[in-house]
């Protein structure tokens, strides 16, 4: 199985990383080409860290280009392009549509060879694979940043974004997820060259993602 390089912040690394500019950890920096994919429960805060980051608005329809290569794509781009259209469908209807131009957008901008920055759930892993398998040839690599929230506070970001899964779908991405994360804690995991893993206040402390 694949080593992973592994990074969990510490309480100094936190510290460090609200003292001012370019401190540690305020700051991830990846290979260029690299697609990083920010991963955690529904709920657990992935499109507010993108949001946050880029200046997102959450009104967007497509990918946000960010400088020359750097390519955001959150899923909330592919839920509003197709709620321009699809206004009568029930959600769960929209969901295949949603899901599929979401993964389609990210896939497409590994191939043109961008630095992508996406969304995911995290807890598909052939999904992952393909992702890996796609980065690699490009000549680039998968990282991943998991934000290892806890179920219930996750639940709570479901209600507080207004679309709530039903129980017997989160318990199921709890219990992908729960393995996603001992596998990146033992440097383990199979798809991802890197794995960063933040809890709630280490996420709040980081500054930028970069590609070098």
């Amino acid at each position: 199985m694949r080593r992973t390089g592994i990074h969990e912040p510490d309480e100094a690394d936190r510290a460090r990383a609200g003292a001012g500019a370019g401190a540690p950890r305020a700051e991830l920096r990846f290979p260029s080409g690299s697609l990083v994919l920010v991963a955690g429960l529904p709920g657990a805060g992935k499109s507010t860290l993108l949001e946050r980051l880029y200046g997102l608005r959450g009104d967007e329809a497509l990918p946000v280009p960010v400088g020359r290569r750097t390519l955001v794509i959150d899923s909330r781009q592919a839920r509003n392009w197709w709620g321009r259209y699809l206004g009568p469908l029930p959600p769960r209807a929209r969901v295949p549509l949603i899901y599929t131009t979401h993964v389609w957008r990210i896939a497409r901008a590994v191939l043109e060879g961008r630095d992508v920055v996406a969304h995911t759930r995290g807890t598909w892993p052939r999904l992952l694979h393909a992702f890996a398998w796609l980065a690699r040839r490009r000549g680039g690599d998968v990282h991943m940043i998991l934000l290892d929230v806890d179920p219930v506070t996750a639940r709570a970001g479901q209600f507080r974004r207004g679309r709530v899964l039903t129980e017997a779908t989160y318990r199921r991405h709890c219990r992908r997820w729960r393995p996603l994360v001992e596998q990146a804690r033992s440097g383990t995991h199979p798809h991802a060259a890197t794995v960063t893993v933040l809890d709630r206040s280490a996420a709040d402390l980081l500054k930028a993602i970069r590609f070098e």
